[in-house]
């Protein structure tokens, strides 16, 4: 997987540049992850390596798929990325575009893991308290695991905290072992 993403990198990071410059983040990022879709298939994920298919019908297979809202600039995209064989990274391509987008954006995602459903109230003032904490704009995902027994799990990219019932329970229990 790191080895496409690797490959994929320059290419998100090119579109993402250009994105910015003609102020279409959010085009590009829906026609990506459109295009994406698309590759996944597996009717045109055989296509990507048939010999007897041009890259031009494959990039032109694409911009169908996407849509009218991609513009010569995302067209361009396409070809040389069918040009290069590089349709198939399209989703991991897909992927780091949208981290870009995040990060000039200044959103994050958090995930809630609680051990009981938490109301849109308290999601409210959590949000607001990341928010502040994190200086962005929080976008909050909520789950549930009951095994928690009480409390949660944040998880905001690479920062946990961890306040669950359970995740204390061990602490004690490694403690009175150790």
């Amino acid at each position: 997987m790191a080895e496409k993403t690797t490959i994929a990198r320059p290419y998100a990071k090119a579109a993402f540049e250009e994105a910015q410059a003609d102020k279409q983040l959010p085009r590009w990022s829906e026609t990506l992850r459109a295009a994406a879709t698309a590759v996944q298939d597996p009717r045109v994920h055989d296509l990507l390596g048939n010999p007897s298919v041009s890259g031009e019908d494959l990039a032109q297979l694409i911009m169908d798929v996407t849509g009218s809202a991609i513009d010569e600039h995302g067209q361009n995209f396409f070809r040389m990325l069918a040009e290069n064989h590089r349709l198939g990274y399209l989703p991991e391509i897909a992927t780091l575009f949208d981290e870009y987008k995040d990060e000039a954006e200044r959103v994050i995602d958090v995930t809630v893991t609680s051990a009981a459903p938490i109301d849109s109230r308290q999601e409210q003032a959590l949000s607001k308290a990341l928010e502040r904490k994190l200086k962005r704009a929080v976008r909050l995902h909520s789950a549930t695991d009951s095994t928690l027994i009480g409390g949660a799990i944040l998880r905001a990219g690479d920062i946990v905290i961890d306040g669950s019932l359970l995740s204390r329970l061990k602490r004690i229990a490694f403690e009175l072992t150790a």
